[in-house]
């Protein structure tokens, strides 16, 4: 999807935190409409998105599915009967496998899907987009590379294409893990902030990245990876070693 296709209209289902975000960024490629069940656009982007209704974000070229993944089913079985044969949908969802089974499942035939997993959030993409990565699955038709190659030459990411089942393996650790341990250290403040080391500082960061995502982002990546429960267990057991060794070490 470069540039210079014709690109009419992409469509935003969901228009939280992370809508916003992607709205920033696409508004100088493409026009946009949004619909979110709960609010419409917010004032800081007035210009730049179009307030529509479930059917004005079916009819676009590209519909962004940027709901939680909880949501995806309803959602899509709310929008399916606007969708045009040739558009094509794309979610953003932090897992794959369940999030691709839905839109497999749920989607019309004739509409080609894209798994994507932008790697990072709002507080983490502050700074910019440029250089950040996202993961693409392709799903069914076509539209995969090109969106990879729009995503890619327009917007300056790292593009890892892969499949939802790599994914999920390799999110199990990577999020499954920080969210685990941020969440902990979340519950433990009051924390040092004076005499503090270089590494902490980096936890106390990466902490901060994720101490505001929404209590269905944890959920998704605590519970709708399939892998996410093998790898919280191994992560609790190998605690457990270490909390034994100490308290052997301590007698």
């Amino acid at each position: 999807m470069s540039s210079k296709i014709s690109i009419t209209s992409v469509g935003l289902l969901g228009f939280g935190a992370f809508g916003q975000l992607v709205a920033a960024h696409l508004h100088p490629h493409f026009p946009l409409v949004a619909y979110d069940r709960s609010r419409l656009p917010g004032d800081h982007l007035e210009g730049r998105v179009q307030a529509g209704d479930m059917a004005a974000v079916g009819r676009c070229d590209v519909v962004i599915l940027a709901v939680p993944v909880g949501e995806l089913v309803s959602a899509i079985k709310e929008l399916r009967p606007y969708l045009r044969p040739g558009s094509v949908v794309v979610d953003v969802a932090s897992v794959k496998v369940n999030a691709v089974r839905a839109m497999e499942a749920e989607l019309p035939p004739f509409v080609d899907i894209v798994g994507t997993h932008p790697l990072f959030g709002p507080q983490s993409a502050r700074d910019g987009i440029r250089g950040r990565k996202i993961a693409v699955c392709p799903v069914r038709g076509r539209s995969a590379p090109r969106i990879a190659a729009f995503l890619r030459g327009m917007l300056g990411f790292k593009v890892l294409l892969t499949t939802p089942e790599e994914h999920d393996r390799e999110v199990a650790v990577v999020q499954g893990v920080t969210h685990l341990i941020a969440k902990v250290l979340v519950r433990m403040e009051p924390l040092p902030r004076r005499m503090t080391t270089a590494s902490f500082d980096c936890l106390m960061q990466a902490t901060e990245m994720v101490r505001y995502d929404a209590a269905s982002l944890f959920r998704a990546i605590a519970c709708d990876n399939p892998f996410a429960a093998e790898i919280r267990e191994r992560f609790f057991n190998l605690a457990q070693e270490a909390r034994a060794e100490l308290d052997g070490g301590s007698t």
